[in-house]
């Protein structure tokens, strides 16, 4: 099955960082200290703004996702 990056189940705000370390296979703790010292340092406005674009474009976990044929499949 191919691998999707999805918003996380264990989220804090919109699960976007938890669906970027469950992707990567890494700590979701250690992703949001990065995430966090990276909206801190680039000055609050371009960092916050790409994580409420990643949250408005990631799809959910549990989301459906299209097939080649038009269908919908349920991601489990």
């Amino acid at each position: 099955m191919k691998k999707r990056l999805t918003k996380s189940r264990n989220k804090i705000l919109a699960g976007v960082f938890g669906g970027i370390a469950d992707y990567f296979d890494l700590d979701p703790a250690i992703v949001r200290i990065i995430g966090a010292a990276i909206i801190i340092f680039t000055g609050f406005f371009p960092g916050s703004l790409l994580y409420l674009v990643a949250a408005i474009v990631m799809p959910d976990s549990g989301s459906s996702t299209p097939t080649m044929d038009g269908k919908f499949e349920k991601k489990e």
